[in-house]
């Protein structure tokens, strides 16, 4: 769950953007120097993120990562669903040792066979080395008489990270789902995918999701070249009149979420 109100007085929650050039690139990765105060984030590729608490390293959807992640190797994997660009089992096996915790839909049957990954479900919670995740609903929906890329069946899952001091809400490929009016003001960083294809939210359906779910910070994944900075210049406003705001970061950048007692 999101930091209380009363607990949100009681801190500071700043974000530094760490400039890609500096820090990381595509072949060339330096983890930022973590704290007890700070949480790192990084935006990998498509819909891939890292977040290092200090304490643990959690992956979701890690897809066609650089050799040298191998030296950043995972606490937990989670995966929302089996697209190729999600579940890379070639970056699951370069990150993962025998102790990650390795998570999936209850349906990728294959994927749990061959990690001995947890099956969840959305609603299902869990915590594991502190971090409280829980998995939500992710679905796409499609008119007749074409099948959604990402059927409401099929139960694939996006994640809530909480992780003391921030949660996360990571939406995987979903659309805007009236199911999000669950988390509103729960969500403190919003990671929604931009499209296009896919049949994921776009556009004004990420601005109207974010009104929905009111976080704090809100950071696009899940793009194509251009289409980022597009949403930036064209949204970026409306974004902010939904008291969110937009940290727009490129692939493989990172940025800093200080936290401070006050």
């Amino acid at each position: 769950m999101a930091l209380t109100q009363a607990a949100k007085m009681a801190i500071i929650i700043s974000c530094v953007v760490v400039g890609a050039a500096a820090i990381i690139t595509p072949t060339t990765l330096v983890l930022l120097n973590n704290d007890s105060e700070s949480i790192d984030f990084t935006l990998l590729f498509n819909a891939g993120v890292m977040i290092d608490t200090g304490e643990v390293r959690i992956y979701v959807d890690p897809y066609n990562l650089p050799s040298n992640y191998q030296d950043y190797l995972a606490d937990i994997i989670l995966i929302t669903h089996p697209h190729g660009d999600h579940y890379d089992p070639l970056t699951i096996n370069m990150i993962k040792t025998d102790d990650t915790l390795i998570v999936c839909p209850e349906s990728m049957t294959d994927a749990i066979a061959t990690y001995g990954a947890m099956g969840v479900n959305p609603g299902d919670n869990f915590v594991h080395m502190g971090i409280n995740i829980t998995a939500f609903y992710m679905y796409t929906e499609a008119p007749e008489p074409y099948e959604p890329s990402h059927p409401p069946s099929a139960n694939w899952t996006s994640y809530i990270i909480d992780t003391g001091e921030l949660t996360f809400f990571h939406a995987g490929d979903s659309a805007n789902l009236f199911e999000y009016t669950q988390l509103t003001g729960l969500i403190d960083v919003a990671l929604l995918p931009l499209g296009p294809g896919c049949q994921t939210m776009t556009g004004m359906d990420v601005v109207f999701a974010l009104d929905t779910i009111k976080p704090s910070y809100f950071t696009p994944i899940h793009f194509a070249t251009g289409a980022d900075t597009t949403f930036c210049a064209v949204y970026g406003d409306m974004v902010a009149n939904c008291g969110c705001e937009l940290i727009h970061l490129d692939y493989y950048e990172s940025c800093i979420y200080n936290i401070t007692a006050t």
